[in-house]
C-alpha cells in the first residue's frame, strides 16, 4: 500500500459533497462543519439533526437519491450510505472525475481518511492507521489528549501573537529565530502555566 501523504487542507469556500445523512453521515457533516465549505448533503432520508443544520442553513440538504451530476463541482465526496452497491458507484464516478472521495469504513474506496484528532485551538494532531485501525487511533488520540490539556490552546495563541511580534522586529534574522525557539520549549511553557495559575490563585484571594 503507498504510504499517505499527510496535509491540512482547506476547504472554506469549496464544496463538499456528503452522501447519505444517518447516524454515520450526521457524524461526518459534523466534521465539516467549521471548515467553511458549502456542504452540499444528499440523503434518501436525514437524521433529525441533520435537518436542524440546514433548517439553520449551516448546510444544503437534499432528501432524494443520488445523481452523478451531484458531483459537478465538488472538491471532496464522502460516501455514507448503507448501499455498498451505490458507495462503489459514487467511487467509481469521483474517480471518473477526479474528485477525492471517501467511502466510509471502506479503506480500498478512499483517496482520504478522517483522523482521529485532538484539538486545542489552533493546534491539532491527527492521527491516522490509513483505515486499518480506527480504534487504535481513537486510543492513541484520548493518549494525547491527556497530555496536551485545554491550556495548550491560548499557549499556541500567544506564540502566534509573539511570533508576528518579533517578525515584524528589526531583529537580527537568527535572533529572531533562536528567540522563537525559546519560547516554545517544554520549560518555557511549564513556567509560563505556573505562572498563570498563581495568577488565578490571586484573583480569587483577592476577590
Amino acid at each position: 500500500m503507498e504510504r499517505l501523504f499527510p496535509i491540512f487542507v482547506k476547504l472554506a469556500g469549496r464544496r463538499a459533497l456528503v452522501v447519505g445523512a444517518g447516524a454515520v453521515g450526521e457524524a461526518k457533516i459534523r466534521s465539516l462543519l467549521d471548515t467553511g465549505a458549502h456542504i452540499q448533503v444528499v440523503a434518501v432520508e436525514a437524521s433529525h439533526t441533520v435537518w436542524k443544520w440546514a433548517d439553520k442553513g449551516a448546510i444544503a440538504l437534499e432528501e432524494r437519491a443520488f445523481v452523478p451530476a451531484d458531483l459537478d463541482g465538488a472538491f471532496l465526496v464522502v460516501a455514507a450510505t448503507a448501499s455498498c452497491e451505490l458507495n462503489q458507484f459514487i467511487f467509481t464516478e469521483a474517480q471518473r472525475r477526479e474528485i477525492l472521495c471517501n467511502v466510509v469504513d471502506v479503506p480500498e474506496l478512499c483517496d482520504f481518511f478522517y483522523p482521529a484528532v485532538v484539538r486545542r485551538g489552533d493546534l491539532q494532531i491527527a492521527i491516522s492507521t490509513s483505515g486499518q485501525s480506527p480504534l487504535l487511533a481513537q486510543q492513541i488520540r484520548k493518549q494525547l489528549e491527556q497530555q496536551f490539556g485545554p491550556e495548550y490552546a491560548k499557549w499556541v495563541a500567544e506564540l502566534g501573537k509573539i511570533r508576528r511580534e518579533v517578525l515584524g522586529s528589526d531583529l537580527a534574522a537568527e535572533s529572531k529565530r533562536e528567540l522563537l525557539r525559546s519560547l516554545t520549549c517544554p520549560d518555557e511553557f511549564k513556567f509560563d502555566l505556573r505562572g498563570r495559575k498563581r495568577r488565578g490563585q490571586d484573583d480569587e484571594e483577592q476577590s
